[in-house]
């Protein structure tokens, strides 16, 4: 890329960094989202309402420092609760 003028190199520096920050962030929610799901997958209620919490708070971080959409967030955190919850349901069943 010819970056030539001053704020041309200095806004390609700051994209650079926050494409690093939001990789980070965007890598973390679906390594947890992941954990949910193979837990679900393995029938461990408990374990997976404890991994749940965690997936919440983080897909609510990533849309606080606005890597997610809100809606993306919510929609992700209903489906794994509706797993969890159909989880529940067959346990006690």
């Amino acid at each position: 890329m010819a970056l030539r003028h001053k704020s041309a190199i200095k806004r390609h520096r700051q994209s650079l960094k926050r494409y690093a920050r939001n990789k980070a962030i965007r890598t973390r929610v679906r390594h947890v989202l992941r954990e949910v799901r193979e837990t679900i997958a393995k029938g461990e209620l408990g374990a997976a309402e404890e991994k749940l919490r965690l997936a919440m708070k983080t897909l609510t971080k990533a849309v606080s420092k606005g890597v997610l959409h809100r809606n993306n967030a919510a929609r992700r955190i209903a489906r794994l609760s509706q797993q969890v919850a159909r989880l529940k349901s067959a346990a006690a069943a």
